[in-house]
C-alpha cells in the first residue's frame, strides 16, 4: 500500500468526522440549548469519553500494535490469531467488570465529577441515569481499538479512520428524530452514545472476516492469561497509560489556571484549541496511525535501514505540511475566527482574545505534530518508558512556563506554554532516537529546509497582502467572510505548492510503500 495515499485517506476521514462534529454540536445546541439537561449529559459522557481517550485509543493501541506486528512478521498466522483470541478474551473480561462497576457506582462517579449537582436532586438523578446509559461506550470503543489495531497492521486504514463518523451520525439522528420518544428528551443523547459505540464495533466485523482475523474469544481464561504475548501487552500498557494521562492532566491544570483569569478565558482557549485540532488531527494523528504498523514490522524483521528511512519520510512530510499550516493559522487567525465564531453573543473582544490564544498555540503546532511522528519510533520498538519520561518532564516544563507567562500574557500564556512544551517534547524525542542510533537523517535535508523556508516566506507575503485590513472582517456578512476566507486559503496554498513545484518538489518524491 502507498503510505501517502493512506495518509490522504485517513486525513480525509478525520476531516469528515471533524465537520460532522461541528454539525453535531450545532444540532445539539439547536435541539437542547444550554441548561440542566445538557449539563447532565456532558458530565455523564465525560468519564467514558475520557477513559476512551486514555485506554482505548491511547495506552492499549500503543502496547498492542507493536506486539501484533511482531507476531504477524515472525510467528505466522496461527500464532497471530491465537494472540488476538487471547487478548480479546482478557480484554472482554476486564471491560465487562469495568462497565458493570461503572454502572453500579454511577452515583459515586457523578458526585465526584460534578459535586455541585448534588444540590439539585432532579439534575443529580438525571446525570446518574445518563451515566448508566453511556458507560458501556468504553467497552465498545476498547474493542473498536482492538479491531482497528488489527486492521491497521494489515494496512487497512480506511475503515478504522471512518468509524468515528458513525458516532456523530448517531448523535445527529437521535437528536433530530428520536427525542419525542424519550422522557426527558435528553435521554436520546445518552442512547446515541450507546448506539454510536455499537455501530462502530459492528462495522469492523466484516472487515476482520475478510482478512481471516476475526477474534474468537475463548472460555479458557487460564490459557489466555498465561499467553506471553498478552503479558507483554499488559506490561507495556502500564507506562503507556501514564504517558496518555499526562496530556489530560496538562489540560486539566491549564483549565484550573484559566479559571482564575478574566471571565471568558476558558472559552477563548477552547475555541482556539478547536481550530488547532484540525491540522493536528488531519496530519498528526493520521501520520502516527499509518507509521506505527510499518515501523513495528521493520523492527520485527531487524531492518534498521528501512526503519530509519520511514522515520525520515514522516519527518519531512510533517515539516512540509505542518510548518505552513502553523504559519497560516497565525496569519489567518482573524478571518478564521470571525467566519466560524463571530455570531450572536460572540463579540469583537472574544475574537481578539481567541486570536491571541490561537497565535500562541500555532507556535507549537509543528512540535505537537512532530511528537505524533517521533513517539511511534519508540513505541514500535516496544520502548514506551522513554517517551513517557519525556512526557512527564514536558508536563513539569509546561507548568513552570505557565507560572512564568500567565501573569503578563494571561490565557495566551497558557497556550504558549503548551506549544513550547510540545516543541521541547519533540526535541527530546528526536535526541533520544538519534542517541540510540534508531534514526539517521537521510541526505538532502539542507536543500529541503531551504526550499521549504522560501515557499513559506512567499506564502506569508501572499496572505499578508491578500488578507487586507483585519478590522474589515468584522463588517463582512457571513457569506462574504466564507467566500473571502476560501479565496485566501486558495491563494496561500496555491502560492506555497506552486513555489515548491518550481523549486523541484514532485508528488512522486513522497510516495512510499508500507512495510
Amino acid at each position: 500500500m502507498n503510505l501517502l495515499r493512506a495518509l490522504v485517506t485517513v486525513s480525509g476521514m478525520t476531516l469528515l468526522s471533524r465537520i460532522l462534529g461541528f454539525v453535531r454540536d450545532f444540532v445539539i445546541a439547536r435541539s437542547f440549548g444550554a441548561g440542566m439537561a445538557t449539563d447532565a449529559f456532558f458530565v455523564a459522557f465525560k468519564l467514558p469519553n475520557l477513559l476512551r481517550r486514555m485506554f482505548a485509543e491511547g495506552a492499549f493501541s500503543q502496547a498492542f500494535v507493536p506486539i501484533l506486528g511482531e507476531y504477524k512478521n515472525r510467528r505466522g498466522q496461527t500464532e497471530t490469531l491465537a494472540l488476538i483470541d487471547h487478548v480479546t478474551s482478557v480484554l472482554s473480561i476486564i471491560l465487562f467488570f469495568v462497565t458493570a462497576l461503572g454502572i453500579a457506582a454511577a452515583p459515586v462517579l457523578v458526585w465526584v465529577s460534578a459535586p455541585g449537582f448534588a444540590a439539585d436532586a432532579s439534575k443529580f438523578d438525571l446525570t446518574i441515569a445518563l451515566t448508566r446509559i453511556t458507560f458501556p461506550y468504553i467497552l465498545f470503543m476498547s474493542l473498536v481499538a482492538l479491531s482497528g489495531g488489527i486492521l491497521n497492521t494489515w494496512s487497512k486504514f480506511a475503515l478504522p479512520a471512518f468509524t468515528p463518523v458513525l458516532l456523530n451520525l448517531a448523535f445527529i439522528g437521535m437528536a433530530l428524530f428520536a427525542t419525542p420518544y424519550f422522557d426527558p428528551p435528553v435521554l436520546a443523547l445518552g442512547w446515541a452514545v450507546f448506539l454510536g459505540g455499537a455501530l462502530q464495533l459492528a462495522i469492523q466485523i466484516p472487515a476482520l472476516k475478510r482478512i481471516a482475523m476475526l477474534p474468537r474469544p475463548t472460555l479458557n481464561l487460564r490459557a489466555a492469561w498465561a499467553d506471553p504475548g498478552v503479558r507483554r501487552i499488559l506490561t507495556l500498557m502500564g507506562p503507556a497509560l501514564i504517558g496518555v494521562s499526562v496530556s489530560q492532566i496538562s489540560l486539566l491544570i491549564n483549565t484550573i489556571f484559566a479559571s482564575f483569569l478574566k471571565t471568558g478565558s476558558v472559552s477563548w482557549l477552547y475555541y482556539a484549541d478547536r481550530l488547532m485540532e484540525f491540522p493536528s488531527g488531519l496530519l498528526g494523528v493520521a501520520l502516527g496511525t499509518i507509521l506505527l504498523p510499518s515501523l513495528a514490522k521493520y523492527h520485527a524483521s531487524d531492518n534498521t535501514v528501512e526503519y530509519s528511512k520511514l522515520l525520515d519520510w514522516g519527518l519531512r512530510l510533517t515539516l512540509l505540511l505542518a510548518a505552513p499550516a502553523a504559519l497560516a493559522l497565525a496569519l489567518l487567525a482573524i478571518p478564521l475566527i470571525t467566519t466560524l465564531f463571530y455570531h450572536g453573543a460572540f463579540g469583537i473582544d472574544d475574537v481578539l482574545q481567541t486570536r491571541s490564544a490561537l497565535v500562541a498555540y500555532s507556535i507549537g503546532l509543528t512540535g505537537l505534530i512532530l511528537v505524533k511522528v517521533l513517539a511511534p519510533g519508540f513505541y514500535a520498538r516496544q520502548n514506551i518508558r522513554t517517551p513517557v519520561k519525556i512526557a512527564l518532564f514536558s508536563l513539569l516544563a509546561t507548568q513552570a512556563m505557565n507560572l512564568a507567562f500567565v501573569g503578563w500574557l494571561q490565557h495566551a500564556g497558557l497556550a504558549l506554554s503548551i506549544g513550547l512544551a510540545a516543541c521541547l517534547n519533540a526535541a527530546l524525542l528526536y535526541r533520544g532516537l538519534r542517541r540510540h542510533g534508531v534514526y539517521q537523517p537521510q541526505a538532502g535535508w539542507a536543500g529541503f529546509s531551504l526550499k521549504l523556508l522560501v515557499a513559506m516566506l512567499l506564502m506569508a507575503v501572499a496572505l499578508w497582502f491578500a488578507g487586507g485590513d483585519e478590522i474589515s472582517w468584522f463588517s463582512y456578512s457571513l457569506i462574504e467572510r466564507v467566500v473571502r476566507l476560501s479565496l485566501l486559503v486558495a491563494v496561500g496554498a496555491g502560492t506555497y505548492f506552486a513555489t515548491l513545484w518550481i523549486l523541484g518538489f514532485r508528488l512522486q518524491d513522497f510516495k512510499r510503500r508500507a512495510a
